[in-house]
């Protein structure tokens, strides 16, 4: 299949992705990176996208098994073909659907990293706030651990999302569903210190509704604020692994270990499953069972 016969088929499908089921562009571009692997290893044995079967997707998988792949980019690349298969055959283009007798991989339960309060402290303590940048920095990190905010969330936030007055954030979470999330008395108040000193100097005149602007003017992207979380987390000694979500999982588990309900952590995360919540649990008892260990005589 050459390159316009695949997008003749996969345009059309991805374009549904983002306009029924409301994934982001992120998600779209991953379905997108995978559908075209899958396509380029069919091409060399002159089939395309439309025609393969089951067998054909067997191999690849088993070929990237043997590559080293880790069982969960295999999960997600079963679930983008899936998907473009069901959309074909819900399309009638297909009389069958290829994925229908593909068993998912097993995944094991996996523990999101998180920080301790101490940890968590030393982080937010790195921005050095006599600098506009800084207080911004600050600012942004507060409000993500004070909010539980994915970091898209947070760079995309925009002025009219914020009620200082009631404490409130207005945020638009994965398929455009909103959430009103408290912020706390702490981050509000960095977030005043914030808007009357630090933005107007780091805007300089220039005229943006987003929160979090750069010099330029413009919003910080997910990478460049990510750069600046390793960075301060390197200048506080923190040695863990960190993923962008840290911060928010870090949110999650200090709500749980100081007796918060899970249906409230699940609202403030603006999770549509409670069952993705639940791994939070588990993290919260490993802490717990930690602190019985240190602190108890019989530990």
């Amino acid at each position: 299949m050459s390159e316009s016969q695949t997008s003749y088929y996969l345009e059309p499908f991805l374009d549904s992705l983002w306009l029924e089921s409301g994934l982001s562009q992120h998600t779209v571009d991953a379905y997108r990176r995978d559908l075209l692997a899958f396509s380029a290893w069919l091409a060399q044995f002159d089939i395309d996208l439309v025609s393969a079967t089951q067998l054909d997707i067997q191999r690849y998988q088993s070929q990237r098994l043997r590559e080293g792949r880790k069982v969960r980019s295999e999960a997600r690349l079963l679930s983008s073909l899936r998907r473009f298969y069901r959309y074909l055959f819900r399309e009638d283009i297909l009389d069958s659907d290829p994925t229908a007798q593909l068993d998912s991989p097993r995944l094991g339960r996996s523990l999101p990293d998180s920080l301790t309060e101490a940890e968590v402290e030393a982080l937010l303590a790195q921005p050095d706030i006599t600098e506009p940048l800084g207080l911004r920095d600050r600012t942004m990190l507060e409000l993500l651990y004070a909010a539980g905010l994915r970091v898209s969330e947070l760079v995309s936030l925009q002025f009219e999302q914020v009620n200082l007055r009631q404490g409130l954030i207005r945020c638009i979470g994965k398929g455009n569903k909103e959430r009103l999330i408290p912020i706390g008395e702490i981050a509000l108040d960095w977030l005043q210190q914030y808007l009357y000193e630090s933005r107007p100097a780091i805007l300089n005149g220039q005229i943006t509704d987003d929160l979090f602007p750069t010099r330029r003017g413009k919003a910080m992207t997910r990478q460049a604020f990510w750069y600046i979380i390793k960075r301060y987390a390197g200048q506080a000694g923190i040695e863990k692994h960190l993923s962008p979500h840290t911060l928010r999982h870090a949110f999650a588990t200090h709500l749980l270990n100081h007796g918060a309900d899970l249906r409230i952590v699940q609202l403030l995360l603006g999770h549509s499953d409670l069952s993705t919540t639940q791994i939070y649990t588990h993290v919260a008892k490993e802490r717990l069972k930690q602190l019985h260990g240190q602190h108890h005589p019989r530990g």
